[in-house]
């Protein structure tokens, strides 16, 4: 009995020392938490769901290791500011789905998708018009082509037949391939594999071949070392020249797959950073307006580190064939005098140039010229709005 009268004292005394200790504790002060929990405290929860919502706009992007993925979160460090713009980047399944999500998906506002991926839709039947339901807010940069393969392999027409990967169907990777092979008129047998099983696969020799599509450095390529592999060129020929651009992939891109020195040419496809084609007066146009005005305003800082190398290729004018670019977009290159590459600048750069001239025999050779003067002047511009080590 006593056992147990003591035992009961001591829980009352414990008890009492928890309660004290817990009336002694200060009250939490709101002033110390962040900005988005004092809006909490500050606003109450249907003020708050307004404000966030009003100011938030949502980029799809791609999948985890990718380049898009890596520039929606870029994007998100230099743009959130407070409660006036928020960028919400979600992680994507690739182009392909990344045009249905902002088709369809509600709440996503924009999109990276790459610039082949639309026109594929629409010459397959799958989709009429779908342009003209999207806008652009500016080209990204150009992202680089990868045929792996093992060292025997030294053509791609040598994998007519064989047996090649090109990543999950709702990515782009398998479209920019597919238009590729078709057009050079190349018949592998596709597979539809995520690129780490398919490069273990190729290891086990099941499978020749691995089409990768990013902008380098390109993770699941840096990664991938295995002595009996290595990068197959991919000539610019005529019949890719519509679509795509030259492209160059050195040692110092891919150690583990070029030798020292030397160098692997390939193609490259635009990035493009679309939008829904939304009306003017509607609250979705309106975020978008802010975000570009805030994203062109700041853009300088994304071509330094830590951000992704590849916003160094960006140039905010370039324009973007047969695409229309949202007209706030627009309207703030024309305000603050940014200039695309233009036909008479083009013309001009001819009429200087008599032996590149003298070259072109045809208007599709024209036009192909044309676009690698665009990416040259495009480079050139986004040099040009780097600042200065001085202003850094």
């Amino acid at each position: 009995m006593r056992h147990l009268l003591g035992m009961a004292m001591l829980a009352m005394t414990v008890a009492c020392s928890n309660t004290a200790a817990r009336a002694a504790e200060p009250e939490y002060d709101p002033a110390k938490v962040s900005e988005s929990l004092k809006a909490i405290f500050q606003f109450g929860s249907v003020a708050t769901k307004q404000a966030l919502n009003a100011n938030t706009v949502t980029l799809i992007s791609g999948t985890i290791g990718g380049t898009y993925v890596q520039f929606g979160a870029d994007l998100a460090s230099v743009l959130d500011d407070g409660n006036k713009l928020r960028v919400l980047p979600i992680v994507g399944r690739g182009s392909v789905q990344s045009v249905a999500d902002i088709l369809f998906l509600q709440g996503v506002d924009l999109g990276i998708v790459r610039a082949d991926t639309l026109d594929y839709l629409e010459k397959k039947g799958f989709a009429k018009d779908i342009k003209k339901q999207f806008t652009y807010v500016t080209k990204l940069y150009n992202e680089e082509m990868y045929v792996l393969a093992s060292k025997s392999v030294t053509n791609i027409s040598q994998l007519n037949g064989k047996k090649v990967s090109v990543d999950l169907p709702n990515g782009g990777t398998f479209v920019t391939a597919a238009i590729v092979f078709e057009r050079l008129g190349i018949k592998p047998n596709f597979l539809y594999l995520e690129q780490r099983i398919a490069m273990e696969k190729m290891r086990a020799g099941e499978i020749d071949a691995v089409i990768a599509v990013g902008g380098k450095p390109y993770k699941s390529v840096a990664a991938f070392k295995d002595d009996r592999f290595h990068l197959v060129p991919v000539d610019y020929s005529k019949p890719l020249q519509t679509d795509y651009l030259p492209a160059a992939l050195t040692s110092k891109d891919y150690p583990n797959l070029i030798a020292e020195g030397a160098r692997v040419d390939t193609i490259a496809v635009p990035a493009v950073l679309a939008a829904y084609n939304w009306a003017p007066n509607t609250d979705r146009y309106r975020k978008l307006a802010q975000f570009v005005d805030a994203f062109f305003t700041k853009f300088p800082r994304f071509q330094n580190p830590p951000f992704h190398p590849k916003w160094k290729e960006v140039s905010l004018s370039a324009p973007l064939p047969d695409w229309q670019r949202l007209p706030v977009a627009e309207q703030w290159l024309k305000t603050h005098n940014v200039e695309a590459v233009s036909r008479a600048r083009f013309d001009e750069f001819l009429k200087q140039s008599p032996t590149t001239a003298a070259s072109v025999k045809s208007d599709a050779d024209k036009e192909a010229l044309f676009k690698q003067f665009q990416a040259w002047e495009a480079e050139r511009g986004a040099r040009a709005q780097a600042p200065s080590p001085a202003q850094r």
